[in-house]
């Protein structure tokens, strides 16, 4: 696995991140109820030897531009070895939910804001996690999940350029859809119960080398 003993994983975002957890920093037991604290106990659980501290910055509504604000507080100050973000639902949802509102993040703005925090960041790390936002809606040519699917190609194109872990959290739901209803999961198509944080953790932890066979 690519974790290694006593390295910081920081992980922020929007309310997927965010979960609850205790502010001004999550951490142990104030990790939150999704799928970061999930990631936290299955990394104690399967490699008891590495001693990984597991960070939760994540805030519930935020957009690029909000991570922007708090990027040196929130990200820089805590000197992670290991980030992994995750944003952009909100960026796309903003488009749908408040439509006239002229102050929206479009694809342009969007990877331009993230790209400029990856060049601050990217140096000082060890390692770097980037995650597709995501719509848990099996067609594709549903409007916001059709939106939500450009955002993810500009993680997908950041993840190459900085020479980042991608996670695509959409497949792995894709993956799942094709078994089993939308509504299994949750009722807004955002927002996953248990077993949609779990996917996500699976996702993320297979994407770092996570070893599931070890014992």
């Amino acid at each position: 696995m690519n974790l290694e003993h006593g390295q910081t994983l920081l992980f922020t975002g929007d309310s997927i991140t965010d979960c609850g957890r205790e502010r001004p920093l999550g951490e142990r037991a104030g990790l939150g109820n999704g799928y970061v604290a999930l990631v936290n106990s299955l990394l104690d659980a399967w490699y008891p030897q590495r001693r990984i501290r597991v960070l939760n910055t994540g805030i519930s509504g935020n957009r690029v531009d909000h991570l922007e604000a708090r990027w040196q507080t929130d990200i820089l100050d805590h000197r992670p070895d290991w980030l992994s973000i995750m944003i952009g639902i909100n960026d796309v949802w903003r488009h749908f939910d408040y439509a006239n509102n002229p102050d929206q993040v479009d694809n342009g703005r969007y990877q331009t804001t993230y790209r400029n925090l990856l060049e601050q960041t990217r140096p000082q790390l060890k390692g770097l996690v980037l995650m597709t936002p995501y719509y848990i809606e099996a067609n594709a040519t549903d409007p916001m999940r059709a939106k939500m699917d450009q955002y993810s190609s500009v993680v997908e194109k950041l993840a190459g350029e900085f020479d980042a872990v991608f996670v695509n959290v959409q497949a792995a739901y894709d993956h799942y859809l094709a078994f089993r209803p939308t509504q299994s999961l949750c009722g807004d198509r955002v927002h996953p119960n248990q077993s949609g944080h779990m996917i996500i953790a699976k996702a993320f932890l297979t994407a770092v080398g996570f070893d599931w066979n070890t014992t």
